[in-house]
């Protein structure tokens, strides 16, 4: 055949059939992925594995501590505060949050307890929080020891307060809640963490064997040739190998099936013998 001519009928074929294909191949895929579902829970069983293994044995738990502060802003009557000194008061409180995680405050808490770490690992493991609409603060350290979790939140909390009321025009920075000992960690999560390992699983698995479905263009039957290049088959070359192997099979069933009436006389014949034997014997 031509090769313009092959070109040609070839672009025809996929303008025209477009819509076509993309339905027979959606539906191809999804045959697809079902036939390998069992390759797709399998990667699914074995990422969650190693997720769970990661999460429970490689990474250090983490334990959290929280103190809170209430800051009071009013020097006079605190009952004769107006709405505007209250929404005042709500807008300072990202600048106490950003007091409290200053270099200044840190920088103390490292040196009173003498923490092998830097302002910014301390900063790192630090988080401060406001309620909407209040002036209570809430300061947060992770740590790996529950106890020391505990010590630098309350240690954090004190400087704090003090640094807060030099800086700002605050009457009093009051203690809301202790740090409490915390008796869970708080990180990782061994159900997120495997949950997300097996997602991950069954997502590369799925996506490579896509990726094989769609580069693998090969012919495989006769309907795929009238199907990509709309070429009709005269006719089909046999595997050979195949043929034989069936040929041989078949040969085998045609010798059992000989062998066994032969068989089954022989052991009649036998039978036979064996009772004219008991009979002269008894004469």
């Amino acid at each position: 055949m031509n090769p313009f001519m092959y070109n040609e009928r070839k672009n025809t074929m996929q303008t025209s059939y477009q819509e076509d294909e993309i339905e027979i191949d959606l539906q191809d895929l999804f045959g697809l992925l079902l036939h390998k579902a069992w390759i797709i829970i399998l990667a699914a069983i074995v990422a969650g594995a190693i997720g769970f293994v990661v999460s429970f044995f490689l990474i250090t738990p983490q334990y959290e501590s929280t103190t809170s502060i209430y800051i009071s802003t009013s020097k006079g009557n605190e009952n004769s505060m107006t709405y505007s000194d209250a929404q005042l008061a709500s807008q300072l409180t990202k600048d106490y949050e950003e007091l409290i995680l200053g270099r200044t405050v840190l920088e103390k808490v490292i040196a009173q307890y003498q923490l092998n770490e830097s302002y910014e690992s301390l900063k790192n493991r630090v988080s401060v929080e406001n309620t909407s609409n209040t002036r209570i603060i809430s300061i947060t350290v992770k740590d790996p020891n529950p106890e020391n979790a505990q010590i630098i939140a309350n240690s954090i909390r004190d400087v704090a307060a003090v640094h807060i009321k030099d800086v700002t025009d605050v009457e009093a920075v009051n203690v809301a809640d202790e740090a409490n000992l915390p008796e869970k960690p708080c990180e990782p999560s061994i159900p997120k963490w495997t949950l997300i390992a097996a997602m991950i699983g069954i997502i590369l698995s799925a996506g490579i064997i896509i990726m094989q479905y769609l580069l693998d263009d090969t012919i495989k039957s006769s309907e795929d040739i009238e199907k990509y290049l709309e070429l009709s088959t005269l006719g089909l070359i046999p595997n050979f190998d195949t043929v034989e192997k069936k040929k041989k099979s078949r040969r085998s069933k045609e010798e059992e099936e000989i062998h066994e009436p032969q068989m089954e006389a022989d052991e009649a014949i036998e039978v036979v013998d064996i009772e004219k034997e008991q009979e002269d014997a008894e004469h």
